[in-house]
């Protein structure tokens, strides 16, 4: 495939990073997990303490109950320590974490973060501990998310309330959607019905055709009418306007199709994987984080969003991985340079904030979480450089 990308200041960037003596992946991952640890020394003993953001003050963690969207996150974090160290006290902790979770898979699905919720807790303990009480959660939170598709329209549902501007009770889908298909595909092949899979296929197909502009940006949001399938609209409820691309929205895109090609092995799925990640490194400043929005008219004044690099670094280590030539290196690289400039520019080092990462913008237009610390950011980050340590000849 033809890259589509020019990388003309990034290149500058990525290839001094070459030239200089690389960071110690493994330090920085000994570093991140010694902040996990005092995340731990620092939380409630009971629920709610689940930390979730960095409040004002920046260091305090706000925390949340298990029924919170980014619930998933935190104990996922404590799993991805867990399998850098093989710590069994860290293994215990986000067994009790993890747990916490377990209502998720018991409750009728109220929107579509239950992959989100479960498979980054649930699924990666039973990745890391083959422990069978995990499974059958795993599975029947699967069930429970099928239960939100539409085979009308080919996508699963989800916001299922009034959300401002998308025509409830009309048919609604996010492109973070795209993440939770990890769920169904697992399921499906882990003695879930057959019929996960072909929801998660689907699921992709359609939001490929009709989430995406012509230059291959994403929408947040597309309605679709609930009983014809018809698209309604496309906007873009978390972004600077309905025709700007939204960081995080297009750093969703990269990693779930990515993803769904690594479940399907179907080219299209590799081919559209490349063509979102193109424009999106085509467009990045110079010290590859991006902007909450590529199209803030208050750019270079406009907060960051880093955790949209530590998704799309993620996600660039695994895509390099599926392609040859030129590309292979070009992913690898770009990923590599957007994890030294994360650690050069955006590691929290403010006394006190045990978080990994400054500078992630959450909802913006809500004015909630503008530039500060997110689980979801340190999540991203911790599994980037795991994956980068796996790729650089570290433990498989």
């Amino acid at each position: 495939m033809k890259l589509l990308f020019k990388l003309i200041p990034p290149l500058a960037l990525i290839l001094s990073c070459q030239n200089e003596q690389q960071y110690d992946v493994q330090h920085e991952i000994d570093y991140s997990v010694a902040k996990v640890r005092q995340t731990l020394a620092l939380l409630p003993p009971d629920p709610p303490n689940i930390p979730r953001n960095i409040t004002e003050d920046g260091k305090t963690w706000r925390y949340v109950s298990h029924s919170d969207w980014t619930s998933g996150f935190w104990p996922g974090i404590l799993w991805y320590a867990y399998e850098a160290t093989r710590d069994e006290t860290l293994l215990k902790t986000a067994d009790i974490f993890t747990k916490q979770l377990l209502p998720l898979s018991q409750e009728p699905a109220t929107d579509h973060d239950l992959g989100f919720q479960v498979f980054n807790s649930f699924g990666n303990g039973y990745r890391l501990t083959s422990n069978e009480a995990y499974k059958p959660v795993i599975l029947a939170t699967a069930d429970s998310l099928a239960t939100l598709y539409n085979p009308r329209v080919g996508t699963i549902l989800s916001w299922p309330r009034s959300v401002p501007n998308l025509e409830w009770p009309q048919h609604n889908t996010i492109i973070d959607n795209m993440i939770n298909l990890e769920l169904l595909f697992w399921a499906s092949k882990n003695g879930g019905a057959d019929s996960l899979y072909d929801i998660a296929v689907k699921h992709a197909e359609v939001t490929m055709a009709n989430q995406f502009r012509p230059d291959h940006t994403v929408y947040h949001v597309v309605v679709y009418d609930k009983d014809t399938g018809k698209r309604i609209k496309q906007v873009t409820h978390q972004g600077f306007a309905d025709q700007s691309v939204w960081a995080r929205g297009q750093a969703w895109a990269i990693y779930g199709f990515t993803m769904v090609y690594r479940e399907t092995h179907d080219p299209k799925f590799l081919d559209f994987a490349q063509q979102v990640t193109d424009v999106y490194l085509d467009r990045l400043p110079d010290d590859l984080v991006p902007y909450w929005d590529f199209d803030d008219p208050d750019i270079p004044d406009a907060p960051r969003d880093a955790s949209a690099a530590a998704i799309v670094a993620s996600a660039l280590l695994e895509l390099c991985t599926f392609v040859e030539g030129p590309e292979k290196d070009t992913y690898f690289d770009c990923a590599q340079a957007m994890l030294r400039s994360l650690f050069d520019h955006y590691r929290v080092d403010m006394p006190g904030n045990t978080a990994l990462l400054k500078g992630v913008t959450g909802h913006k237009p809500n004015g909630s979480e503008i530039n500060t610390s997110i689980n979801y950011g340190d999540y991203y980050y911790l599994e980037a450089l795991l994956r980068l340590h796996k790729l650089s000849g570290g433990p498989k």
